[in-house]
Formats: C-alpha cells, sequence, structure tokens
C-alpha cells in the first residue's frame, strides 16, 4: 500500500501589497495589523523596528500615514503558536445609526473597545469578526471598559480621519451621565482641573489633578438627588482627557458610584450587595456634524437596565 504524505505547507512569502484609496492616511501599524489577521502586535512592531516593513522600498515608522498607491513591503510574519489566544469571537451591538461612512453603536458595560492591556479582545475586534467583508471598521474614540454608551466606528477612511480631526479639537457636545456618591450642591457647575497621566508601583495606569497635567474641562449638571447618599448629574465634555470625567468628579469629592479605581470600596460593595455590579458612567448622548456630509447627527442611548433599576430602587428608599 502506498504510503500518502501530506504536501508540505509552503512557507509564507514576502509580500508587496498596494494601498488602496480606501486605507489613504492610515498609519502604517494599523494597517499592517488589518492585512495580517493573527499575527501579534509585538511581531509587527518588532518588523517595522528592524526595517523588514518598507514603504515605496523605504525604512519607515510605526507612525508613517499611508497614500492611495503606496507598496508596501510585508515580510514573512510568524502566527500565534498553538493553543495561543483565539480570534475574538462576533457580537452584535445595538445599532444606533449606520450608513457608508459612520457606524454608531449602544456600548455594554464591561466590555473593553480593544484588546491589549490584558484584554484579547474588545468591540473593534468583535465587530470585525461579526463583518468580515467590510473594507474598514476603526474607532473613531474610545469609551472606558466600565462606561457604556454612544461609541462611533468609522467605515471609511474619510470618515476616521475627520472624526479624529473632530476629537482632536473637542468638536460636538459629548453628553454623560453618572451617579456620584453624596449630595451634589451646584445646579451647574463648570470644573477646570488640569489632568496628569501616571503608573501606580504595580504598573496600572491612572489619572490625577496636577498642575503640569492637560487642561481639562468638565459641565456639571444636576439631575437629581436621592437622600443625600447619592446625585444623578450630567457630565458634558469640552475636552477629552483620559478618565476625565471620573477624576473631576473625584477631585470634587463626589466620586462615581462603583469606580473601581477613584471611587471608595465601601460604595462599590454596598452597590454589588444591591445586585449592581459596574460603574455607573454612560455616553447617553452625543450631537456631531456627519464627517463627511456635515449633516447635524445626534445619536442618544438609553440608560442600561442595571443602571434604571438602581435608581428605581434609591427612588423607593426615598418614599
Amino acid at each position: 500500500m502506498r504510503k500518502i504524505v501530506d504536501s508540505p505547507v509552503p512557507p509564507p512569502a514576502v509580500r508587496q501589497v498596494v494601498v488602496g484609496t480606501e486605507h489613504e492616511g492610515q498609519r502604517l501599524d494599523n494597517f499592517l495589523l488589518r492585512i495580517c489577521k493573527g499575527v501579534p502586535k509585538s511581531h509587527i512592531y518588532k518588523a517595522i523596528r528592524d526595517g523588514q516593513v518598507r514603504v515605496n522600498k523605504g525604512r519607515c515608522r510605526a507612525e508613517t500615514r499611508l497614500a492611495s498607491g503606496d507598496t508596501v513591503r510585508v515580510p514573512p510574519l510568524r502566527l500565534p503558536a498553538p493553543g495561543a489566544t483565539p480570534p475574538a469571537p462576533p457580537a452584535a451591538f445595538p445599532v444606533l445609526y449606520e450608513d457608508e461612512h459612520l457606524l454608531v453603536i449602544d456600548k455594554p458595560a464591561g466590555v473593553a473597545v480593544h484588546g491589549g492591556s490584558g484584554v484579547s479582545f474588545g468591540v473593534i475586534e468583535q465587530l470585525r469578526a461579526a463583518r468580515p467583508d467590510e473594507r474598514l471598521l476603526e474607532l473613531a474614540h474610545r469609551l472606558d471598559r466600565e462606561t457604556s454608551g454612544v461609541l462611533m466606528v468609522a467605515r471609511s477612511r474619510k470618515a476616521l480621519v475627520a472624526l479624529h480631526d473632530m476629537m482632536r479639537e473637542s468638536l460636538g457636545r459629548k453628553h454623560y451621565l453618572a451617579l456620584v456618591v453624596g449630595d451634589w450642591v451646584n445646579d451647574r457647575q463648570h470644573i477646570r482641573l488640569p489632568l496628569l497621566k501616571y503608573l501606580t508601583p504595580d504598573g496600572e495606569r491612572r489619572v490625577r489633578v496636577d498642575a503640569l497635567g492637560k487642561p481639562a474641562h468638565t459641565i456639571m449638571t444636576l439631575q437629581r438627588r436621592y437622600a443625600g447618599r447619592y446625585s444623578l448629574v450630567g457630565a458634558e465634555l469640552r475636552t477629552g482627557r483620559t478618565h476625565q470625567i471620573r477624576v473631576h468628579l473625584a477631585s470634587q469629592g463626589h466620586p462615581i458610584a462603583g469606580d473601581e479605581k477613584y471611587g471608595p470600596d465601601a460604595v462599590r460593595a454596598a452597590l454589588a450587595a444591591q445586585g449592581f455590579r459596574r460603574m455607573f458612567l454612560h455616553a447617553h448622548r452625543l450631537e456631531i456634524p456627519h464627517p463627511v456630509s456635515g449633516a447635524p447627527l445626534v445619536f442618544e442611548a438609553p440608560l442600561p437596565p442595571a443602571c434604571r433599576a438602581l435608581l428605581d430602587q434609591l427612588e423607593h428608599a426615598r418614599s
């Protein structure tokens, strides 16, 4: 009997990839992450640093912006070892708006917007898995993992560039709802305190109010008080710093209920005992011009059931 031998799998080869119009202006690292699915980020960045990746035959950097028609040399890149983290599972999220340039979803709490920092995958990876035929899906901005609500995803390069410019220039109006600890006093309050990123001794990323930090401006409006124990406030971002609302509220002595980084453990434990196991911060409304047409857009995401249920409990406790 003749022994059947499997044909050897050909080794990966160098590829010359021509950049299409849909990737005009994209960073090189993000371009490679899209076309080299399954390859660890560390391998891609090492290939760039080592000069194995070339743009139009020249050395390049991760942040190099690509132009339509550029030729990118993509070296053979090693795939994850067997048993490594599997690809992101596809997931559907509530869609608030969708057209050829823009997808707006209602992100649930507890889901990161992207993989990294100990998280294998996030919303964007799950969306790409659920929509494999999409030419482009990129985050236009970010929300903290425990924050729910309105999240924009670009479906075209033109929209992505425009949205990033808008976010950088703090255009549009981003409104959040937060339940804070204690009795918030002022009906309307502007908080203008600079914020500085730092790392804890354990390597965890944190933010604090610091004169050496970047300017940050949040407008707070009182919505409702709950027997002096909690207050529901609206927060409008006029700048977009990391953890801005969370740190600004904590700096006023009113941390967000359930915030594990900047809030008291005792409050979080008490809320968990009531069945509420998240941070009460929700991106509920976003007003922004359409990134391509310029038409005014308004997106709203209702409070999640867990947040509504907690407010009902607090309301009944008043009576």
